[in-house]
């Protein structure tokens, strides 16, 4: 079995933060979960899936906190929350509580404080991201916006990724500058969205301008990253964690 992949943040966090993602490289799922799935949901075995994630687990100082996500805008506590409750970011100010986010397509979004006191992870995709996921979760971190850094993980590129109208009008209406986010599709009344500047200027908009990351694509890198743009239902997911020591 080859060994798990696993990307580690590029940013100036404090030592006593870890992050890691997981690519989908090196678990026992098969076919189109091939090979690290962390998802329970998509149709993958649910027992190679267990297997997945004990293989991650091994990495871990301790079992990560797993959320049922529902691409809203709700944060939770790491430290007191139970596995699978309903939820798109999780906060932790406790050592060994560990955030925890699944993607394939959507983008997610690792914070800290410079201090090492708070981190967060977030599940960013563009309703989430409208509806305001990440303001919430910098704001349950309970840090000044400028203390703050983000990381922007693997997720689809803008030429990968074609929406509609309403996609545009959602966020056009909350910030203007959200309009250089967006290039015409190749079909009428499609747009071709930058999730990465659009999550760039949300943070920007309330003081969060260290931000890292951004450079990747879930849809074109298919050897290391699941899409489910790219492959429909049936795909894995990659997950993002985060935790303090």
């Amino acid at each position: 079995m080859p060994d798990l992949q696993l990307i580690t943040p590029d940013w100036p966090a404090p030592k006593n933060v870890r992050a890691i993602f997981t690519t989908r490289h090196g678990g026992v799922s098969t076919g189109a979960y091939a090979a690290l799935n962390l998802a329970k949901h998509v149709g993958d075995d649910l027992a190679l899936v267990l297997k997945n994630r004990a293989l991650l687990a091994e990495q871990l100082p301790m079992e990560p906190l797993w959320l049922e996500q529902v691409h809203g805008a709700t944060v939770v506590n790491a430290a007191c929350t139970c596995p699978d409750a309903q939820a798109d970011a999780a906060v932790a100010r406790m050592p060994y509580r560990i955030c925890t986010v699944m993607t394939a397509d959507c983008l997610p979004v690792l914070f800290c404080d410079t201090q090492g006191t708070a981190v967060a992870a977030t599940h960013a995709g563009w309703k989430g991201l409208a509806a305001g996921v990440l303001e919430n979760s910098v704001k349950a971190m309970q840090a000044r916006a400028d203390t703050l850094m983000a990381w922007l993980g693997p997720a689809i590129s803008q030429p990968a990724f074609e929406v509609g109208e309403e996609v545009r009008t959602a966020f056009v209406a909350h910030l203007p500058e959200a309009e250089a986010a967006f290039v015409s599709g190749k079909a009428p009344g499609k747009w071709q969205a930058d999730l990465y500047l659009l999550a760039r200027q949300r943070l920007a908009a309330i003081g969060v301008t260290q931000v890292y990351g951004g450079d990747r694509c879930t849809f074109t890198e298919t050897a290391d990253f699941f899409s489910a743009r790219r492959d429909g239902t049936q795909t894995g997911r990659q997950a993002s964690l985060i935790w303090l020591e």
